[in-house]
């Protein structure tokens, strides 16, 4: 699994507005300022992140974005699913039920299930705040 630069820049942006959490609604230039990122890029990413309500926006003179719920409340899990689509490590596993027509003798389903489970384990263990309290903690994973 490969995270592209959408998901990669998607969390870095949430980062960005749960570090400046409490200021209100910020404005993309500066997040793309910060974060040297194009805000041309950040209006793309923008529209994934407010799919699964991630996001709230004001429009006009003060507008701007800042994040929907507390920053401990949201998962890095939640925002690379929402700019990548998914997270599962082979595409038979994005349909539920499994429609791949080997699944049921498929020796190598059960290594991809596991795979799967470590990965959302993981990110869903680590949310913004997490990572602004402590960038260090959240390497600490163990199986």
């Amino acid at each position: 699994m490969r995270i592209s630069t959408r998901g990669r820049y998607s969390l870095r942006m949430m980062i960005d507005l749960a570090q400046h959490y409490n200021e209100g609604f910020i404005a993309l230039k500066d997040i793309s300022e910060r974060q040297k990122i194009s805000k041309k890029y950040l209006e793309q990413i923008i529209p994934f992140l407010n799919r699964n309500n991630l996001l709230l926006t004001n429009r006009g003179h003060m507008g701007g974005y800042q994040l929907a719920r507390h920053p401990m409340e949201i998962t890095v899990r939640e925002i690379l699913e929402s700019a990548e689509g998914s997270l599962m490590p082979v595409s038979c596993m994005d349909t539920t039920p499994n429609s791949c027509e080997r699944c049921d003798e498929c020796l190598t389903l059960p290594i991809y299930k596991g795979l799967s489970k470590v990965i959302n384990e993981y990110l869903e263990g680590i949310t913004l705040q997490n990572i602004i309290d402590d960038p260090r903690v959240v390497s600490e994973y163990y199986i």
